[in-house]
């Protein structure tokens, strides 16, 4: 964010009393995200940003569901039926790989060459890479709490009193799906 918002204007030279974007990188072009340098020299930048479109809205949705299936799988608990709090806490379980299948997905199309996304791409590449990589490292440690709730829901473990490790692991798996939200936001969409 931040060096996308003032970052990139400064060496575009807005509010720059100096002029030292001149000195530093003349002709540059302060757009987000960055695509290319100017002089198409020693830094190669990607052909083109990820869209919204696809994959991440894909990615977005199966996230979005898992939420509701761990809720209904919560009120199950609290009500003591536990078939069904089995069946949706399987169910998120399948959703979290699902999304980090596609992301695995994503991944390998980012690194094409029609693509051209790559951790050597400049900013926009490595800020894509981090954001979505330890967001999928969530992900993927959520996924896992999520197997051992619910290998712990099947042996009985939980009761509709005694379940705050459950309880934990919910709370857990929102906050990665709202931050999920954020970054589908600002790095897929604006």
């Amino acid at each position: 964010f931040y060096i996308r918002v003032f970052v990139v204007e400064w060496l575009d030279g807005e509010g720059n009393n100096f002029m030292t974007h001149q000195l530093l990188w003349p002709g540059f072009d302060g757009v987000w995200p960055l695509l290319t340098n100017p002089d198409n020299a020693a830094i190669p930048g990607p052909k083109q940003a990820m869209g919204p479109a696809g994959l991440p809205a894909i990615n977005t949705a199966i996230l979005l569901l898992s939420s509701v299936t761990v809720t209904i799988a919560h009120h199950a608990l609290r009500q003591d039926h536990r078939k069904p709090l089995i069946i949706w806490l399987a169910a998120t379980v399948a959703l979290g790989i699902l999304f980090l299948y596609f992301q695995v997905q994503e991944y390998i199309h980012a690194y094409d060459d029609s693509m051209g996304l790559t951790f050597d791409s400049g900013i926009y590449g490595s800020t894509f890479f981090i954001l979505t990589g330890f967001h999928g490292m969530h992900v993927t440690l959520g996924t896992t709490m999520l197997l051992v709730m619910l290998v712990r829901a099947i042996k009985g473990h939980f009761t509709s009193d005694n379940h705050f490790a459950f309880e934990a692991v919910a709370w857990y798996w929102h906050f990665v799906d709202v931050v999920w939200l954020g970054l589908f936001i600002f790095v897929y969409w604006l």
